[in-house]
């Protein structure tokens, strides 16, 4: 896709899913991959992935450089955190923008949270994650993680041009290294990455996505 297609475009929740019913997976099960804590739950639902996401996490990271390692920040989201979410940002774009309509709000809120009914973080399939050397320095990535378009001045979209020559060579890294693995990103979010989802069939061609939303410890092999 060279154009950027939001959550919120019809094109996405018209994917069918055929879910591969393929478990969630706790990420801290395998110590090979840093987990930060600033999204830490009491379920510990935020570690989870599905199983082929993990697979391709791991992948990724063998091919970084030497002295870098992914650092994974948030996985799986339950449909209620995700609504929450979504509508939480919602209500501030409408209070900062009271000529707007409802339509103009959803949309404006897509860029930066999934719409719940098509959300790629309830269905285990996408990530956010960043860069970190070795002993655990985050790399500059010209914003922090979850910055959102307001305050980043845009900056938090992936390929912004308001970021500096090194956080570009980062993003470039993390780019490379995410992509050969098969995952695709939310390109208003340079940490979001996802493999499976209706977001990734929509960017491969895929004719469905593989992960449909889930309640962690809910299996289904049933198309929804």
């Amino acid at each position: 896709m060279d154009e950027i297609v939001l959550m919120s475009d019809p094109k996405i929740a018209a994917i069918p899913v055929a879910d591969c019913g393929e478990p969630l997976v706790d990420v801290r099960l395998d110590e090979s991959l840093a987990v930060d804590p600033r999204k830490v739950d009491g379920s510990g639902a935020f570690a989870h992935l599905r199983e082929g996401v993990l697979t391709r996490l791991l992948k990724a990271q063998q091919s970084l450089p030497d002295g870098i390692r992914l650092l994974f920040i948030e996985g799986y989201r339950p449909p209620a955190l995700q609504r929450h979410y979504f509508e939480s940002y919602a209500d501030e774009l409408r209070a900062d923008n009271p000529d707007w309509s409802p339509a103009q709000v959803h949309q404006a809120a897509s860029r930066y949270v999934s719409p719940p009914e098509i959300a790629p973080h309830s269905a285990g399939a996408a990530v956010d994650l960043t860069l970190v050397t070795a002993d655990g320095r985050e790399l500059d990535m010209g914003t922090r993680v979850n910055a959102s378009p307001e305050e980043s001045d845009g900056a938090c979209y992936t390929h912004a041009d308001n970021i500096g020559p090194e956080a570009r060579a980062n993003r470039r890294v993390l780019d490379a290294a995410l992509t050969a693995a098969g995952l695709v990103n939310y390109p208003t979010e340079w940490w979001h990455w996802s493999f499976g989802d209706r977001y990734w069939a929509l960017a491969t061609g895929a004719d469905s996505a593989l992960y449909g939303p889930r309640e962690l410890g809910v299996r289904s092999n049933l198309p929804v």
